[in-house]
């Protein structure tokens, strides 16, 4: 859900212009790849916590309640502690918080204990708030202005491909072999796995440590400002619907991930939950892809109206899947997320749209709605508890009727 860009504002530091930046920029990018790892390798452990701790569907969702909830209770006070000591010691703090986190894991799993990780990935989710508060507009400075975009792009790429690889590593140590029962039916792949990332973030945190880096600022660059100074922010509709909008986009996509493994294995006759895992792999790949696929058709179709359309796509997807025919409602919980792909952006920017001076806090406002995914998973999974899990799909489904209202009328400035 990173990478969508405040309007009307331009970004300021320190550069030396006959300095190259190239190592700094290869830093920046590797917390892309964090929080990406960190987001792939969370819904694979819904799955995995439901096996060996025998927590019911909806108690595991409580992961994404952490995690997202992290998100949105540690926002504000990120952007707060920036703005005071610097986004280089914000950056180093978030790494540190997510650390702490990952290390956590490994009494957690030793104790068995399902209120410890959730916890410890508590810890770890307010870490890549902090990271995801800077790292934006770090790339955005680290070279040519003239580049800035490109440079971002090839940052999101690398988000993508942990978020790509996040599945796959968790399903191949986390998740038995079918030939071999017994191989995978404690957490010790779990310490194993989160004491590696623990270090390897501490790693890079001392880079950040030793490497110099540009101090920057954000300025604001109103282009409607007489009309947005004299209307308060919460009487432009448009932002309103927007707001509203994020929060029920972000509770699809959480939840269209949180219990995808369960239903991949339950409604596909003879899929482990490793070979689930793949499966969501495959997603995430879909969704980075159609990032790229959806900034192209947006050159020669308006925002507004692709919106609607993914969201009546992704409307009919919910259905197939609700239907719980085989593999053929796999396949369309798949393509799901490559029709969510640019929904997040498009919202962000279609809602803080002409705010003027409120721009800023608007997309403060943006961000905190995702605590929708925090919240929304959590129905479906007593949903699916009482009910069954196909059914439990019928949330999102209601969640995309919104996007599709937004994208069609919402979104309009009044």
């Amino acid at each position: 859900m990173a990478g969508a860009a405040i309007p009307n504002s331009t970004v300021k530091a320190n550069i030396d212009t006959n300095k190259s930046y190239l190592f700094p920029l290869i830093l920046v990018t590797s917390l892309f790849f964090l929080w990406g790892l960190a987001y792939g390798l969370l819904d694979v452990l819904n799955k995995h916590f439901q096996e060996v701790l025998n927590v019911t569907k909806s108690r595991s969702t409580l992961l994404q309640l952490s995690y997202f909830g992290a998100y949105f209770l540690m926002a504000l006070p990120a952007g707060l502690f920036m703005n005071r000591y610097g986004y280089k010691r914000g950056i180093i703090l978030g790494l540190l918080l997510y650390a702490i986190g990952a290390f956590l894991f490994y009494p957690a799993a030793s104790h068995l204990s399902f209120e410890g990780f959730l916890l410890a990935l508590f810890i770890l989710a307010c870490g890549l708030a902090c990271l995801e508060t800077a790292a934006n507009p770090y790339v955005t400075v680290l070279g040519s202005r003239e580049t800035s975009e490109q440079r971002l792009n090839l940052s999101q790429c690398f988000n993508g491909l942990g978020s790509f690889l996040g599945p796959i590593i968790g399903g191949m140590l986390f998740f038995e072999d079918k030939a071999n029962p017994a191989s995978v039916k404690d957490l010790s792949s779990v310490q194993l796995t989160y004491i590696i990332i623990g270090i390897l973030v501490l790693v890079i945190a001392l880079f950040f440590y030793r490497t110099p880096l540009p101090e920057i600022k954000e300025e604001e660059q109103t282009g409607n400002e007489s009309l947005a100074a004299t209307k308060p922010l919460f009487e432009h509709s448009h932002f309103v619907w927007g707001v509203i909008t994020q929060f029920f986009y972000v509770a699809a996509q959480v939840g269209v991930g949180a219990l995808f493994l369960n239903y991949a294995t339950e409604y596909w006759e003879g899929t482990s939950s490793k070979e689930a895992s793949f499966l969501l792999s495959i997603g995430m790949a879909l969704f980075l892809a159609g990032r790229f696929i959806g900034t192209a058709i947006m050159r020669k179709v308006a925002a507004n109206k692709l919106l609607m359309l993914y969201a009546t796509i992704n409307v009919v997807l919910c259905a197939v899947v609700m239907a719980g025919s085989g593999a053929l409602s796999v396949y369309a919980l798949i393509a799901i997320f490559f029709f969510m792909s640019i929904m997040f952006p498009t919202i962000f920017a279609l809602g803080v749209k002409d705010l003027g001076i409120h721009t800023k806090q608007g997309a403060s406002f943006q961000i905190m709605s995702i605590v929708g995914g925090a919240i929304v998973p959590f129905v479906m999974g007593l949903v699916a508890d009482k009910q069954s899990t196909a059914l439990a799909y019928g949330v999102p489904l209601l969640c995309f009727l919104v996007v599709f209202y937004y994208g069609g009328w919402g979104y309009k400035r009044k």
